[in-house]
């Protein structure tokens, strides 16, 4: 047989293979389609005048999508300056980043001690955090409640890091365990060969194997964090100077439910950092998500 005989039904199988992809792409694309259509109509009216969106529907401003004059930027303004979303804004961050960052420090540590070193009652331990993740968040919100007043953390951002970082804590020691305890026996061994400690085995070795585990980790506890509304609103509350978007947003459907071009505008704002997170992080996260599937 000649290579231009061998490649015709080469070129014909590859060929039948796309044709048959056709639908599932098609209904892929469908689906993406109908999840994305919500957040296009959002931002849409978010950047439409009031009057135009009580008399039309966003997707009416496809017949002229060039006329820049239904168009303004006057409901973000009003939105981030008058009714307090752009102080709710910083507050989130100043909730999330810390809210992130510790928790994944502190199970780190825990994950790398529960992997690779030796004590008594690590078993046990490791046993009681996995245990800690199956106890609903809602029971220990009253008991953590009173312990809070009698401290004073009650409404300070203080309270709030050491509630994300207790409730996050168990799901994080367990997956960043995962990970770590499956790196090759080989490099933990190799590295107390040649004097390494503890310290510069996890800080040099063990973490850097680890980043996708502990990047797909950081990317969930942030969106967790970011839009939480129960846990902010108990310990928080909703004072100007320590409202979280979510609250503030609470508060909005309840006090201005009628002026669709300010909530548009507010909901969008509290969508836009988790946007920007997941599909600037994704990579990560997918990484993350398939290192433990092809271990061992």
């Amino acid at each position: 047989m000649t290579p231009a005989t061998s490649a015709h039904p080469a070129r014909s199988s590859a060929l039948r293979r796309g044709l048959q992809g056709i639908p599932l792409r098609a209904l892929i694309l469908f689906l993406c389609f109908l999840w994305t259509l919500p957040t296009a109509g959002l931002l849409i009216s978010s950047f439409r005048q009031r009057s135009a969106i009580t008399s039309s529907g966003w997707w009416t401003v496809f017949a002229h999508p060039f006329e820049f004059t239904q168009w303004t930027l006057d409901n973000y303004q009003l939105v981030l300056t008058s009714d307090g979303m752009g102080r709710a804004f910083l507050n989130s961050l100043l909730v999330s980043i810390p809210a992130t960052v510790i928790p994944i420090t502190i199970a780190a540590f825990a994950a790398y001690a529960l992997a690779w070193m030796q004590f008594p009652g690590r078993r046990w331990i490791f046993a009681g955090i996995v245990a800690l993740m199956v106890v609903p968040l809602q029971m220990s919100l009253i008991p953590m409640l009173r312990i809070y007043t009698q401290m004073g953390l009650n409404g300070t951002f203080l309270g709030i890091w050491l509630a994300h970082t207790g409730f996050g804590l168990p799901l994080a020691i367990y997956l960043l365990h995962s990970s770590i305890a499956g790196l090759p026996k080989e490099i933990i061994e190799s590295a107390a060969v040649d004097g390494a400690g503890h310290f510069s085995t996890f800080s040099r070795l063990v973490v850097p194997l680890s980043l996708p585990a502990i990047a797909s980790f950081a990317i969930f506890q942030f969106l967790w964090t970011w839009n939480d509304l129960l846990v902010a609103l108990v310990f928080l509350g909703t004072r100007p100077d320590v409202a979280v978007v979510t609250a503030r947003l609470s508060e909005l459907v309840g006090s201005r439910g009628q002026d669709w071009h300010i909530l548009t505008a507010g909901a969008f704002i509290t969508m836009v950092i988790p946007l920007l997170v997941f599909f600037s992080l994704q990579r990560y996260f997918v990484r993350g998500l398939l290192a433990g599937s092809v271990k061992g």
